[in-house]
């Protein structure tokens, strides 16, 4: 057992290196330019899809790699630690694209969207938030009703931030709805179809180099073999997504982070104030210490919690966990960048980048406040 574990370590290892240069190579040196473009580029995604990001973590026969959840937490982190931007891209064109058709789909369905969004080739959205139901989630509006005369489902309702959704290689997006009382079902509704309305992109604070609208179902048609899963089982499965994905949005948080607490420690040993490097002050030297104590910690919660996935292990705890402090991690990493760097945080570059990018962690994939709710109940504690 010991031998096998050194071993994965290894290729988990020479996997991280293979990203590392990849990110630092093809993509950093635009990061400025698509950034002030505020737009996806999608020569990254292109780059991305071609080294095989998309497919890590899915089946070999499904082309994807046949790799584990581990390595594809390894991608978005140092993908993050480049640009939050293309983390984000990659993790929701992953864990909110295509896991939820290789998760719940038919084999018709995963035959007919699966290979392209393994591929990269194309890019899924996930439909959850409401604007009137975001961390109440089970709160949907949106409403599914079967046309017996035409076995068809017809949906109206309406659906916030989706990541990937208005791309020119968006192929499908799934949403939920009613299609009862009580009851959530969910959908694919491919791109182009009828009544599917993509809102403008939203003018958002950070992440300006991922693509995000809202979207509107106005008597929006899909036939019945469009319901994903079994009728009734929506909500549920999609909390089961994103439990994966707030492991994956753990590491996006923990390549934000390690990326303020690098510039911090250069900064901190070539900047020259009062005779020396600033470094050499205990007030600057011990915020540095400690924000590498909460990296470590960051790294630790975010990769235990994908070892247990990928031992089949149960992990909704360690999730909520790692995506609570990993988050909260980042922010602090960027309050401490931005202010060992001084003035120089403060104009337009990697620090203010980060630190506009960071607030968003703590509020998506569900908010601290309801991570906090989670491993409560976990805990066994009666809260309401």
């Amino acid at each position: 057992m010991r031998a096998k574990m050194i071993e994965r370590t290894e290729e988990h290892d020479a996997f991280r290196a293979v990203v590392r240069d990849f990110a630092r190579r093809e993509l950093l040196p635009h990061v400025d330019r698509w950034e002030a473009a505020a737009e996806l580029p999608m020569e990254a995604v292109t780059k991305m899809a071609d080294l095989g990001l998309f497919g890590i973590a899915f089946p070999e026969e499904l082309g994807g790699g046949g790799g584990d959840f581990t390595s594809l937490c390894i991608a978005i982190e140092e993908i993050g630690q480049v640009n939050q931007s293309l983390g984000i891209t990659l993790s929701a064109g992953v864990g909110l694209g295509a896991n939820p058709i290789h998760s719940f789909g038919t084999p018709d369905q995963q035959t007919e969207w699966l290979p392209d969004l393994i591929a990269g080739r194309r890019l899924g959205a996930f439909g959850l938030t409401e604007p009137d139901a975001g961390s109440d989630a089970g709160g949907t509006r949106t409403k599914a009703v079967l046309d017996e005369a035409t076995g068809e489902w017809v949906i109206n309702g309406s659906k916030a931030f989706l990541t990937n959704s208005g791309t020119p290689i968006t192929s499908i997006v799934t949403v939920t709805a009613l299609t009862g009382p009580g009851e959530i079902s969910s959908f694919v509704v491919p791109n182009g179809t009828p009544g599917l309305i993509i809102e403008p992109a939203y003018n958002k604070l950070g992440w300006h180099a991922s693509d995000t609208h809202g979207i509107t179902l106005a008597d929006c048609r899909v036939p019945a073999a469009n319901m994903l899963g079994a009728r009734g089982t929506g909500f549920r499965n999609f909390l089961k997504i994103l439990d994966d994905g707030r492991i994956a949005i753990s590491a996006l948080a923990l390549g934000s982070a390690q990326a303020c607490l690098d510039m911090s420690i250069e900064y901190a040993k070539e900047r020259q104030a009062f005779g020396g490097p600033i470094g050499r002050f205990q007030g600057l030297a011990f915020q540095i210490a400690d924000l590498a104590v909460a990296v470590q910690n960051s790294r630790n919660l975010t990769y235990g919690a994908a070892r247990l996935k990928d031992q089949g292990r149960p992990f909704k705890q360690e999730a909520a966990m790692a995506k609570l402090y990993s988050t909260e991690t980042a922010m602090t990493a960027a309050r401490v960048a931005t202010q060992v760097l001084g003035g120089s945080g403060f104009i337009e570059g990697p620090a203010a980048r980060f630190y506009r990018d960071a607030k968003i962690l703590e509020v998506g994939e569900g908010t601290s406040e309801i991570q906090r709710l989670v491993i409560s109940r976990g805990l066994g504690l009666p809260v309401g």
